[in-house]
């Protein structure tokens, strides 16, 4: 079959079309941003990138069109293939029917915490000899590639980053119920997405919309701390369900753990140690994604003993708290935070690491529901661990904040600053780093690329000191 995607640089899209041609699909796509580092990975694996969504695109002739949710109503392209009755359907879809249709699929959820933990559960299954195949909103370090069809060998097995974001432009349903789960876990919940969602509660029936495609000799691993999660199992459940918990006193649930010296933690199931993790990812929230992709783990038969083997050898996901350079004694590391609860969190695990050094956080609020100010009375909030912060907002363009970003940080004082130029925040923060910082950036975007622009600063910085010396 040759597929044209709509939409392809994304990186649920481009995942996508990695899977089609590794299934031996003719795969062709397009957008309107065809730029490295996806455009490169997508042409490094035979596979045709057209630069913006014309209607000449129709001369490609393929047998579907599959439609990434960046699409909308307007678009040339769009349009042409609707007026000619032409056959499509949406990425989800496609992957459920032409992927998944087979598999034992086990999808992770939550508003916090997919990638990693999905990372961790393909990880777990690869070193249990699995061979698994997998598509996940990130880069696995363990791995190297955002999605593959399977290992070493063919695999019944499947794990996918389940977001509840809408599927496309046609279905307004979230796109994890298009893969029909046989093991899923429930992570986390929490208001987000303010562009498709009024509020929580629309979220949750989306989340029991999961729920209910997940079969009766299914599991659901539930965060047992959530009452968001028990609002969403009490609209109903008809599978198998275990729950995780942060505390080992929370006798309700299956799965606990117990905090040791610096970030291990060891794990209990049902009051019986199961062994201790012991690795340098820092955070109560790594531990709690652990703790579920332990649990998910054991459903397809993986002994605790072994997942937690793999885990030592976790090397996390590109763009968390993934140290981009290091000048003089202060390190830059790239955090990908999009929400408030995921900044306090990443914030509050770096200061346990690092102790009394400084924390310098740089914030680009630039998820949707930041833009739109739904939850920026709580980014003060978030930050309170860090010693300086410097937000950027965009004042124009697609990234342009709808509010004002100097209010938003006012009850930090003097330990925040705000810039609307990327420049002028670069000198800043350069001109008051010192030795033993470091500079935490934060953002779901590219950022105009400020951890380079850091770094090579600093450098200059500080081989100007040492000429003058």
């Amino acid at each position: 079959m040759h597929i044209h995607i709509l939409g392809i640089c994304g990186t649920f899209m481009g995942g996508l079309a990695a899977l089609a041609k590794q299934a031996g699909h003719k795969v062709t796509g397009c957008d309107a941003n065809v730029y490295p580092p996806m455009s490169t990975q997508l042409q490094q694996q035979g596979i045709e990138l057209v630069e913006g969504f014309g209607a000449e695109q129709l001369a490609l002739s393929p047998d579907l069109f599959v439609i990434g949710n960046v699409v909308s109503r307007g678009n040339p392209l769009m349009e042409e293939i609707l007026n000619r009755g032409l056959p499509y359907v949406s990425g989800p879809q496609w992957i459920g029917e032409h992927i998944l249709r087979h598999k034992w699929v086990l999808a992770v959820a939550g508003t916090h915490g997919k990638t990693t933990t999905s990372s961790m559960l393909a990880w777990i299954l690869e070193c249990a000899g699995y061979a698994p195949g997998y598509l996940i909103g990130g880069v696995p370090l363990n791995f190297g590639i955002s999605a593959r069809l399977h290992g070493d060998k063919p695999s019944d097995f499947f794990v996918i980053e389940a977001d509840e974001y809408d599927t496309a432009f046609f279905d307004k349903r979230s796109k994890f119920v298009h893969y029909h789960a046989k093991t899923a876990i429930l992570n986390n919940l929490e208001f987000d997405h303010a562009d498709i969602f009024p509020d929580i509660s629309a979220i949750e029936t989306q989340f029991h919309h999961l729920v209910r495609t997940v079969p009766g000799i299914g599991r659901l691993i539930v965060n047992g701390d959530e009452a968001s999660m028990q609002r969403v199992l009490q609209k109903g459940c008809w599978s198998e369900k275990e729950f995780f918990s942060g505390s080992a006193s929370e006798l309700a649930a299956e799965w606990q753990l117990v905090p040791q010296d610096g970030e291990d933690f060891d794990v209990l199931y049902r009051g019986a140690v199961q062994g201790r993790v012991r690795w340098q990812l820092n955070g109560a929230h790594n531990r709690l994604n652990a703790l579920a992709a332990i649990a998910a783990a054991r459903h397809v038969g993986v002994e605790p003993a072994t997942a937690i083997e793999a885990l030592s050898k976790f090397e996390n996901v590109k763009r968390r708290m993934e140290v981009r350079g290091e000048v003089n004694g202060i390190k830059v590391i790239d955090d990908f935070a999009h929400h408030p609860t995921a900044i306090t969190t990443t914030v509050e695990g770096l200061r346990r690491s690092v102790g009394d050094a400084r924390i310098l956080a740089v914030l680009e609020p630039r998820s949707n529901t930041m833009k739109m100010g739904a939850v920026k009375q709580a980014l003060p909030v978030s930050l309170a661990a860090s010693d300086l912060v410097f937000a950027y907002g965009a004042l124009s363009g697609k990234d342009a904040l709808g509010w004002d970003l100097a209010e938003a940080f006012s009850p930090l004082g003097t330990k925040a600053r705000t810039y609307h130029e990327l420049s002028s925040l670069v000198a800043d923060i350069v001109k008051v780093a010192q030795r033993g910082d470091t500079i935490l950036v934060m953002s779901n975007g590219g950022f105009g690329g400020v951890h380079q622009k850091l770094l090579d600063a600093l450098k200059l910085r500080f081989l100007d000191v040492a000429v003058a010396e």
